[in-house]
């Protein structure tokens, strides 16, 4: 059994995989800090977490009382953030990895940290349970230096200063069961949308990362739920002159979005139902700027054959991935539109030049796969 390990900032979510990729078990637990839930499968019950360390050992007994104790398993694996430079591969932790990790919380201050109380606490508590770690930014480190350096003069880009991109465990998990989906090899040209409150593109050739919209940090490129995207770097400036460093942060990343475009709805169901000048506005915004990405990675790739939507947004929200869809009509992709009233999987006409699909999200079945793919396999 491996035990996946997702710890947020104010939330840790686990999942229990068998040696088959099959999930036995989930659970989360929320609110950490404060008022939250313990929830195991069926089991939900309020619970106050004073900090990550009793959140994640209230999850371990749930989990030990629903007959999956620390015992049963091969391994925990966990989701971490940034790798940055160091770690662009899934590793099994060690002492060096752990300390490669910390060096890297200066990139992801809001999420390195707990991952790494995550990876502290069970070390404490099964000190001889092997432990993985899959990284958001390490599936992106195949981009060329062309696209990861921004046009800054070195002791800049030696503070860390580049592009990382995110999502990396997404589109990994996209390449990895895209083909079973289709029945068919993995394109050569893939564009992948992982769109939900976060959202980003990645350009895809021949199974590698050439090209994402996400940067130094996962406020750039797309709209998002919450976050600007893209926005010029002295518009940055000037508020945060006028309004000061906290506040431009808050503005940027958690008032701005769709929730900024449309007076508070961030959410994209909230948004279609409500139909106001707003709402569609923010609508408009959204598609606009994914198909305007979404071309520019296609010319990073010098050409599409398929287009892959995963993520909460990207496998419901039929209305927004058919608009998506049409902005790549002048390439020769077809939408069925029955099919994707339908949720697909298939997206695509039979007769178009483009494949279109559904990819459901499996972020933790991926690190799961990664841990197995660590350990090899298990002792006869």
């Amino acid at each position: 059994m491996i035990l996946v390990v997702n710890a947020g900032s104010s939330s840790i979510k686990i999942a229990v995989f068998d040696d088959g990729l099959g999930e036995r078990l989930s659970g989360i637990a929320d609110g950490i800090g404060g008022s939250g839930r313990l929830r195991i499968g069926d089991m939900s019950e309020a619970r106050e977490f004073a900090d990550h360390d009793s959140a994640l050992r209230a999850l371990l007994s749930g989990l030990d009382q629903a007959g999956y104790p620390l015992s049963r398993l091969r391994a925990a694996a966990h989701r971490v953030v940034h790798g940055g430079t160091e770690i662009t591969a899934p590793v099994r932790i060690t002492p060096e990895a752990v300390a490669a990790i910390d060096r890297c919380a200066a990139l992801a201050p809001l999420h390195n940290p707990h991952n790494l109380a995550a990876i502290e606490t069970l070390t404490r508590l099964a000190p001889d349970l092997p432990q993985t770690a899959s990284f958001d930014t390490a599936f992106h480190a195949t981009n060329p230096e062309v696209a990861l350096r921004y046009a800054l003069p070195p002791e800049a880009e030696a503070r860390g200063i580049r592009r990382y991109g995110f999502h990396g465990t997404s589109y990994a998990s996209v390449v990895r069961t895209l083909p079973g989906i289709a029945g068919t090899p993995l394109p050569a040209r893939l564009l992948a949308f992982h769109l939900g409150n976060g959202a980003s593109i990645c350009a895809i050739r021949d199974g590698r990362s050439v090209a994402t919209t996400m940067g130094y940090s996962p406020l750039g490129g797309l709209t998002m739920g919450t976050r600007t995207g893209e926005i010029d770097g002295n518009a940055v400036l000037r508020l945060a002159e006028e309004n000061g460093i906290a506040a431009t942060h808050e503005l940027l990343n958690k008032k701005s979005g769709l929730r900024g475009l449309s007076g508070g709805m961030s959410d994209m169901r909230a948004l279609q139902e409500a139909g106001s000048p707003e709402a569609r506005f923010a609508i408009d915004h959204f598609c606009y700027w994914a198909v305007r990405h979404g071309g520019s990675l296609v010319a990073a790739m010098e050409g599409l054959d398929a287009v892959a939507f995963t993520g909460g947004i990207g496998e419901n929200a039929a209305p927004i991935r058919g608009r998506i869809m049409a902005g790549f009509g002048w390439l020769g992709l077809e939408a069925d539109g029955e099919a994707n009233a339908g949720g697909g999987p298939r997206l695509h006409a039979a007769d178009s030049a483009i494949a279109a699909w559904i990819v459901p999200a499996q972020e933790e079945r991926m690190i799961a796969a990664d841990a197995l793919s660590l350990l090899g396999p298990p002792a006869p």
